[in-house]
């Protein structure tokens, strides 16, 4: 009689909720994603959670590229790759900057206190500076500085579209 009562029970018990799926902000090391058709393992992850951000160092056999995910209305993608350049004082970043017949304009500096998870730019979490530099034809420029040191990254605007969540452990 039990075994009728259980059934029964069972017909009328809750199912249990579908399983969230992740955001690109929530990705970590080990992780796969795909960018502009091209799959990669995330190798690391720089978070700055009062912006609500993550930049993600992306590996594809031996190519590194990085990701700037930001929420604000809409979740806002970026494309980069490192590139060489040298400052020497972080109070001393100009307003606008000439690179390879480019010109970039300053957008927006913020800083804040990051995180890091795996492999990064950076070793070690802490307080970082951010500059962010558009040009006229939409190109970006982005420069960081933690820890003594500079890192510079140029790339590009993605769209929302072009970024998908692979594997998400």
């Amino acid at each position: 009689m039990s075994g009728v009562f259980g059934r029964i029970g069972r017909l009328f018990a809750k199912a249990e909720p579908p399983a969230v799926e992740k955001s690109m902000l929530d990705l970590n090391p080990g992780d796969m994603c795909e960018v502009s058709l091209v799959t990669y393992q995330i190798a690391g992850v720089v978070r700055n959670r009062s912006r609500n951000a993550a930049f993600l160092s992306l590996q594809d056999g031996q190519q590194i590229r990085y990701l700037h995910i930001e929420e604000r209305e809409l979740i806002q993608y970026a494309l980069y790759e490192a590139i060489d350049g040298r400052l020497d004082n972080p109070d001393e970043v100009p307003g606008t900057i000439d690179l390879d017949d480019r010109t970039y304009h300053l957008e927006e500096d913020f800083n804040g206190f990051v995180n890091i998870a795996g492999k990064t730019p950076f070793r070690l979490g802490g307080d970082q500076h951010v500059w962010q530099f558009q040009s006229d034809d939409q190109r970006l420029l982005r420069i960081e500085w933690q820890d003594g040191r500079f890192m510079m990254y140029e790339g590009e605007k993605i769209i929302s579209g072009d970024v998908t969540v692979i594997r998400a452990s």
